[in-house]
């Protein structure tokens, strides 16, 4: 069982914690120019990155890998209570900049932080000790890809804590049967237990983003006993919500070949062929996954 811990009050902790003034400040020092193209939002309010520490229920023994992490604002707020952070950064300018920012704000905690440069939607490897934890204030434009790559990419990961846009959030942590589950929510699901853990308002970044955030909770759950590969889940489930609308008898026919082969799967799987996507936990998937028709797999490896 996760348990949250709540790091005690330490005057020193939020000395090194960088104001709005020092954001914008460092901005202007590095020549960096918030770009959305990039999702680019930095956070300004010390309350907010104290609470993502907090919730995030971090502690000595964490490596924490964060995603984005801008000019420094939440890597300051984790270094005093984790064991390292390895903080992926895609803007050169900014990965460049990050670990002099630490020296000069929290000097004795600089050897705590691992900067690597790159995308981490490409990324195929995280030096140093297994990771254990991901707390990040996520680029919007990529949240999802991210989260997908990372949990994939991460098997040590034992829980996530991330800042996404709120609409994003909803779409994480809905349960079957519910009108926004769909992809995100079921390929989510594979890997962990997903949770809305708080709102954020849009006057915490710099520059405001005109949505509002959310922060999103996840525990690795074991993954689910099949023996269909994640691949091919993940197809039936891309499969399924391609059109909401259809019948999943309808929906699957390119997956399984042909509507009555599709119907013939979702029988055999236990699953109401009249049904659609939004009704099934990812273990419906799984077992459609498991009886897809022989003749369809051999098509598609050719």
């Amino acid at each position: 069982m996760w348990v949250t811990q709540t790091p005690e009050p330490d005057p020193a902790d939020r000395s090194r914690l960088l104001s709005p003034a020092d954001v914008r400040a460092l901005a202007e020092r590095f020549g960096i120019r918030p770009t959305k193209t990039l999702g680019q939002n930095f956070v300004i309010d010390h309350g907010t990155v104290r609470r993502i520490v907090r919730v995030a229920g971090v502690g000595a023994d964490d490596v924490v890998v964060e995603v984005g992490p801008g000019l420094g604002s939440l890597t300051l707020a984790l270094l005093p209570h984790v064991r390292q952070v390895t903080a992926i950064e895609i803007d050169p300018a900014l990965a460049e900049a990050l670990p002099g920012t630490v020296t000069d704000h929290a000097p004795d905690l600089a050897d705590r932080l691992t900067v690597v440069p790159g995308d981490a939607m490409r990324i195929t490897e995280v030096p140093g000790p297994a990771p254990t934890a991901l707390v990040a204030n996520l680029p919007y434009n990529v949240s999802v890809p991210v989260l997908l790559h990372l949990l994939e990419l991460l098997p040590s990961l034992e829980r996530v804590l991330v800042m996404v846009q709120s609409e994003v959030a909803d779409r994480i942590t809905a349960t079957p049967g519910g009108r926004i589950y769909g992809v995100p929510s079921a390929k989510v699901a594979w890997y962990a237990h997903a949770r809305r853990a708080g709102a954020v308002g849009r006057n915490v970044f710099w520059p405001a983003p005109n949505v509002d955030s959310g922060l999103v909770e996840l525990i690795r759950r074991p993954t689910p006993s099949t023996k269909a590969p994640r691949a091919e889940v993940f197809k039936v489930i891309d499969a399924a919500f391609a059109q909401r609308r259809k019948t999943l008898r309808a929906a699957l026919s390119g997956w399984a070949g042909s509507a009555p082969a599709a119907e013939e799967a979702l029988r055999a799987a236990g699953v109401d062929p009249k049904a659609r996507g939004e009704s099934l936990g990812i273990e419906g998937f799984v077992a459609i996954a498991e009886n897809r028709p022989e003749q369809a797999g051999q098509a598609s490896s050719r």
